[in-house]
């Protein structure tokens, strides 16, 4: 099985794009995030692949990092998500963001994912829960990793990474806020002192 493909970069359509390795071109299907982090055509390119064989055919996905490749096929052990499903939603939102949204059992942003109706991004975000915190860390404000783990639940600390996300700021930004600002405020604050610890956290 071929796990990681560096060489030239040959061509790049839409979908997919050719690695000649060796004068060998391998055909590697990708999503629109990993399209939009590739060099321009005829430098080396590096990608984490997974390899799904099938008797009629063998295709290779291809991904920027190791970590997405993880969440890629993370979300394929749901029932009713395949390879197509798994890369548009990862098309939609970053590891991180789809690493908070599972965390916080944010369905309403998974859904957003063309293809993905509300059973399926329920059971995305009820079913990958448990396999955290060993998939993926998200993105600190201000840099760094902390474990998606530790971001807290409940329906305030929801309602204020909602509030965040609609003044524009990405989902995996204001999950790590609210969940800096719960650790100051403790767990029983309010969604309106949420938002305000937090806005406080990404203006730092």
């Amino acid at each position: 099985m071929i796990g990681k493909l560096t060489g030239r970069l040959d061509q790049v359509s839409l979908q997919a794009v050719v690695v000649d390795v060796g004068g060998v071109g391998y055909e590697v299907t990708v999503g629109p995030r990993t399209l939009a982090a590739l060099p321009p055509p005829g430098e080396t390119v590096s990608l984490a692949i997974d390899t799904h064989v099938r008797e009629d055919e063998i295709r290779l996905y291809g991904f920027a990092s190791e970590h997405e490749r993880a969440w890629f096929r993370a979300l394929q052990t749901v029932q009713g998500v395949g390879a197509k499903i798994a890369l548009a939603v990862l098309g939609t939102l970053s590891a991180a963001d789809l690493a908070n949204a599972v965390a916080l059992q944010d369905k309403g942003q998974v859904g957003r994912a063309p293809g993905v109706g509300p059973k399926v991004a329920a059971r995305i975000v009820a079913e990958l829960k448990d396999k955290m915190p060993s998939l993926a860390p998200a993105l600190r404000p201000g840099g760094g990793f902390a474990p998606v783990a530790a971001l807290p639940e409940g329906l305030a600390a929801r309602d204020a990474v909602s509030a965040l996300t609609n003044l524009g700021y990405a989902h995996g930004e204001a999950a790590a806020a609210i969940a800096a600002a719960i650790g100051k405020a403790g767990r029983e604050a309010r969604a309106e002192e949420l938002i305000r610890l937090g806005l406080k956290e990404l203006a730092q």
